[in-house]
Formats: structure tokens, sequence, C-alpha cells
């Protein structure tokens, strides 16, 4: 049986501007087009974890408003890009009503088009499936910065950035469960999404407290 070719409708902000426990597993093989001065490229979206704002633990606007998550506030359907340890980049897409602050974490994907140009960025990765395996490993490969913070993904067909319809995988293709990395109250949440035996899947990782300098 051959597969159906993925739908090129680019998704609208109403796909966005949905509860984020709603967004976030509906956003499982879709495909996340970045356009950059090389050439496009494309992204099947195999992973993401779902963050509630100021009523998650886990999340960064859980105490509030700040300049460095004031995009999470919306409005629906644009970039949250924020800097990680001092060394990475990660990309949120923003959902729910304006005012609010929920996004979705893009935590890894299958590179689809212009992998030639990911594998410039990512010369560690031992083949295509590590290409954009975790989110800072996919910012790294699709030159994600935090210039793209608040980037509107349903402007213009000529965005930096915007998502497709792409290919939903079926309802049964698709598992949940804690998110990586995520300690304190907000370890309990079932809000990572992830399609079940995807190659480009991230392995998860509890959270382990970092050690500070003494």
């Amino acid at each position: 049986m051959i597969a159906p070719k993925p739908d090129r409708t680019p998704l609208t902000r109403t796909f966005f501007d949905r509860p984020v426990l709603d967004v976030a597993p509906d956003l499982l093989g879709r495909t996340l087009v970045r356009r950059t001065a090389e050439g496009p490229i494309e992204l099947r979206i195999t992973e993401v974890e779902a963050y509630d704002g100021e009523r998650d633990p886990g999340s960064h606007a859980y105490r509030g408003r700040t300049a460095r998550n004031a995009s999470m506030f919306g409005p629906p359907g644009h970039a949250y890009v924020y800097f990680i340890y001092g060394m990475w980049f990660s990309l949120n897409l923003v959902c729910g009503p304006e005012g609010t602050a929920s996004g979705v974490l893009l935590r890894a994907g299958e590179i689809t088009v212009g992998a030639d140009l990911v594998r410039k960025r990512r010369l560690s990765a031992r083949n295509d499936n590590e290409l954009a395996k975790g989110p800072a490993r996919l910012a790294t490969g699709l030159d994600i910065t935090r210039a793209l913070d608040g980037t509107d993904l349903c402007a213009t067909p000529d965005s930096p950035l915007s998502v497709l319809q792409g290919t939903p995988p079926p309802p049964d293709q698709r598992q949940n469960g804690p998110r990586t990395g995520v300690g304190g109250e907000g370890a309990v949440h079932p809000w990572r999404f992830w399609i079940f035996g995807d190659p480009t899947v991230s392995p998860y990782r509890a959270h382990k407290p970092r050690r500070r300098a003494t």
C-alpha cells in the first residue's frame, strides 16, 4: 500500500487557538517548514511536550510574564524560542487564547526536505535519524535562534516558519508519558506525546538536579 502524500495545506490560527493538551498530540505528523537563506528545510514532527503556563509548575510562565517568556502569552500560532543552559535553543509553538501562556515544545522529528543543509549543522549526528532527535538538535539543525522568537506561523507563505497539515498518525500510534527532564510538581504530568516506534523519537530521561558549583 502506497502511503498518502503529506497534505501541504497550512495550519490556520484556529488550529492553535485551542487548549494545549488538544494541540500537542494533534501536532504529531504535521510538517514544520523552516525557510532559510540556503533553502527550505521540512520536518515531520514525531515528538512534542505540552506546557500549560501559569497552571503548570514545569512551564517557564508558571510565575508570570517576563521579557523572556512574553511570546508564550500569545497570540496563538506564534513561535516561542528560548535559550537554555547557556548552550542551546528550543522551539515552542504557542497555542490557546491570547493572554494565556501555553505552548508545545517540539522535541523531535524526521527531516524530509533539506537534509543536506541540516547535516552541515549537525556534524555529530551518526545517521539521519539523529539530525533532529531532541529539542536542541532540532533547533540546531533548523537554524532556530532567538531571532525567530515571536515569529507568526500563520502570517504569509514565505514566513521563516510555518506548519502544514502533513500526515497525522492513527490515534493508536500516539503515545504519551512523563515529560523529559521536568522535576518537582511538574514531573507528574504525562504531557509528552510521540509517535510509537518512530526512530527519530528521543529517549526519555528523568529529571536530575543540576549540581551547583562550590
